[in-house]
């Protein structure tokens, strides 16, 4: 091995430091989609009608400045690498957006409510979007090998976990016991700062921590259009996008509508919520290591596929529960396939990305990321009309108005509808076909000098 290489093995990201950002990014995020029906329809009285029409404009910007972000991110050149300066400017930015997001002013409503929601909703989804386009592709960066990767995959969604229990098991505590009540907003604005100023600190120490691969950053800076143009023309692109897609919009119903369907389906005060996601979050974590070995010995594909069809079954046990325990039990299922969800689809994604990479010879894990999440973001459009069906269906329009079946309605929104999404995904999963693990040098970018030197090619390290 060269020196340089053996310099660059060296000084490898320890996989702790690269996933404990994991934490950061996703406090705040997952107070905002887990709270803000409560805190802006439930308390505030928005109209849901109004909700879901600002939830698809949420959802078109989310989708279209994704793309933008992560193409941004891969054609930068600086000193400080590609993501670093990305991660260091989007982590105070949605601090601060998050935070006015709870800070809603007595005055404000009608109009002027639907207007603050508006603004601040799609303000923290473009920091949100900033800090993960850069954050996510940095992983098959830091860690070329698919062994490498999938403890450092882990170790992240083990810290995402633990911010789920605090950003929304905990959260409810907080804000309705701790720092407010159930009918109040102060306790949601405390706590937003508190998260808020975690993940500040999280964030920056994980971006300073992060020690790039200078090899990526290729002399030739990706150009747009081009780049889409290759990543649509992709079949794997699609097939993968689309069926993780039916994952990622079931969890984000999930992760909405949890503190209604304890409020209204199960007929519990709101801070029981508690211990439905806890149960859900601590089986998740503890599952991590389990399907981490199930990848190593029978393959991501074959645990993504097998974890697919776990999450469909435990909606439909979810539907059926009737009181906490029951809920509970189901929540031990729902807790067994996320977390094989959590272990795995990243490494599906992360296989097309090395296949790109080693055919092309250019290094866009920003933009193809992002155009990846193009789907899951579309997940703002399918919550929305989703939340609007409770209306059309149920009679559910706000918490001034829950009509009389507002308990059947968040059953469906709950469970019937992610459900039938997690069914389509586990079915269509059956017949995806992705790249077998690509070896890292086959995806370092081609040097140009390299290219026309055979001498200089035959004794490049990588």
């Amino acid at each position: 091995m060269s020196q340089a290489a053996t310099v660059s093995v060296q000084r490898r990201t320890p996989a702790w430091r690269y996933a404990i950002g994991m934490f950061g990014t996703s406090i705040p995020i997952n107070m905002i989609k887990g709270s803000m029906i409560l805190f802006y329809v439930d308390i505030l009285g928005l109209d849901v009608r109004a909700y879901g029409v600002v939830m698809v404009i949420y959802a078109i910007i989310d989708a279209l400045d994704n793309p933008l972000l992560g193409h941004l991110s891969d054609r930068t050149r600086s000193r400080f690498g590609r993501r670093r300066p990305w991660l260091l400017v989007g982590a105070p930015m949605l601090t601060a957006c998050m935070i006015a997001f709870f800070s809603v002013p007595g005055s404000l409503q009608g109009a002027s409510l639907l207007l603050w929601f508006a603004v601040f909703s799609i303000l923290c989804e473009a920091f949100d979007s900033m800090l993960n386009a850069n954050y996510g592709a940095l992983l098959p960066e830091l860690y070329p090998q698919e062994r490498d990767r999938a403890v450092a995959n882990s170790l992240r969604q083990g810290f995402q976990l633990v911010a789920l229990v605090i950003s929304l098991a905990v959260t409810p505590l907080l804000t309705t016991h701790v720092f407010g009540t159930e009918e109040s907003t102060e306790g949601f604005r405390t706590t937003a700062v508190i998260y808020g100023l975690v993940a500040l600190v999280v964030i920056v120490f994980m971006a300073l921590s992060a020690r790039e691969n200078p090899r990526y950053s290729t002399r030739e800076q990706p150009l747009l259009l081009p780049s889409v143009w290759t990543i649509v023309r992709n079949p794997t692109f699609w097939t993968v996008g689309l069926v993780g897609a039916c994952y990622g919009i079931a969890m984000a119903l999930v992760l909405a509508g949890i503190q209604l369907y304890v409020r209204y389906s199960l007929g519990l005060p709101v801070d029981n919520a508690f211990y439905l996601q806890g149960i859900v979050i601590l089986i998740s974590a503890g599952g991590l290591a389990v399907w981490t070995r199930v990848v190593a010995r029978r393959g991501a594909l074959w645990a993504w596929r097998l974890a697919f069809a776990l999450l469909a079954i435990s909606f439909a046990a979810l539907f059926f529960a009737t009181d906490l325990i029951t809920a509970i039990a189901a929540g031990v299922l729902v807790g067994a396939g996320w977390s094989g969800m959590l272990a795995t689809n990243d490494l599906i994604v992360a296989r097309v990305l090395d296949a790109d990479a080693a055919r092309h010879g250019e290094h866009r894990e920003g933009l193809f990321l992002s155009a990846f999440g193009f789907f899951t973001r579309l997940n703002g459009i399918v919550t929305g009309l989703a939340l609007t069906s409770l209306g059309v269906f149920f009679g559910y329009n706000s918490g001034d108005d829950p009509g009389t079946q507002a308990g059947l309605a968040f059953r469906v929104y709950l469970c019937a509808y992610p459900f039938v999404l997690t069914t389509i995904g586990a079915i269509a999963a059956r017949f995806v076909r992705v790249p077998i693990e690509t070896p890292p040098e086959a995806a370092d970018p081609v040097d140009p000098v390299d290219a026309v030197d055979p001498a200089s090619a035959t004794d490049d390290p990588r």
